[in-house]
């Protein structure tokens, strides 16, 4: 991007959120699907320690089943609020599928969380786990790292069950990895730098079709897989203050993120109902200012998630 065309942009940045703290506008209210497939945001955050957007996860709800995808800090806590708020599937003992999109700490920091909590509230099922090689290595660790505590939850006083605190991991090639009588979960490979094994997902439920990212650049097995979906959940950068960051890190988010301008390409050739931004990285952009970078680009229907966020 030349200095003209950054100008450019900054200033429409610049305006698009002048007129609307003029207008005193409040965000829009995020749409709520009631049919049978709900997705909800859990954590829209990035590594930045932001206390309002807790660690990347999310939840494709379909009836009363959850279906997680990743597990960033703060994930079951997430999900008993967002239990609290109305989606009642969350609830924490009900919490037994997760699929890590890779092994990223900010992605997986919630996994012990996610494996011995809910067992502790009484799930009686091992957490089914889905995710890149290396998948089966993190939760053998995290299980001899916890083995103290599990020895004296079955062994002590407190009436623990056999089987809550275990886990059946799966690691994925692409393709079809999971399916059930309500959902069929296709994985893929995307490019994240030099990761050499990160997935996006596709949701297909009775009623929907839902594509998630994962961490990535834009690339053309995304299109394919996400094409005419009914939700896209992408992860984001603002292009405007990317140019102020410094080399070194504009190498790393150029290899391993996608830019709004990127993004907006991807979305016109995609066309889904809803593109749902989220692992926003702003650096000092606000989140109209965000918005605005895309809607410039690209006309569909396009929201930026918070935390609770049901779609």
């Amino acid at each position: 991007m030349n200095w003209n065309t950054w100008l450019a942009s900054s200033l429409l940045v610049t305006l698009a959120a002048c007129a609307s703290a003029a207008a005193g506008s409040e965000r829009p209210a995020p749409l709520l699907e009631t049919g049978r497939t709900r997705l909800v945001m859990l954590g829209t955050g990035t590594p930045n320690a932001d206390p309002e957007r807790s660690g990347p996860a999310l939840a494709i709800v379909v009836d009363d089943r959850p279906y997680l995808v990743d597990a960033g800090p703060g994930v079951v806590r997430r999900a008993a609020e967002a239990a609290e708020r109305g989606t009642e599937a969350l609830r924490v003992d009900n919490l037994r599928h997760v699929f890590l999109t890779h092994l990223h700490s900010d992605h997986t920091l919630g996994l012990p969380d996610l494996i011995f909590t809910p067992w502790v509230l009484e799930r009686d099922t091992p957490l089914l786990v889905f995710g890149p090689p290396g998948t089966s290595a993190m939760t053998a660790h995290l299980q001899e790292a916890w083995s103290e505590d599990v020895h004296l939850r079955l062994d002590g006083l407190e009436p623990a069950n056999q089987h809550g605190y275990r886990t059946e991991v799966t690691e994925l090639e692409p393709g079809l990895v999971y399916e059930d009588e309500l959902v069929r979960v296709s994985a893929f490979a995307v490019p994240h730098g030099t990761w050499k094994y990160a997935f996006g997902y596709r949701f297909e439920t009775p009623d929907r079709v839902i594509v998630i990212s994962g961490d990535t650049i834009p690339s053309e097995e995304l299109v394919r897989q996400a094409e005419g979906c009914d939700i896209l959940v992408h992860e984001v950068y603002s292009d405007v203050t990317y140019q102020t960051r410094p080399e070194v890190w504009q190498r790393y988010h150029a290899q391993f993120h996608t830019s709004t301008v990127e993004l907006a390409e991807l979305a016109e050739r995609i066309r889904p109902k809803l593109l749902v931004l989220t692992h926003q990285l702003f650096w000092g952009q606000t989140e109209a200012g965000l918005l605005s970078e895309i809607e410039a680009l690209y006309g569909g229907h396009v929201v930026s998630a918070r935390d609770f966020d049901v779609y």
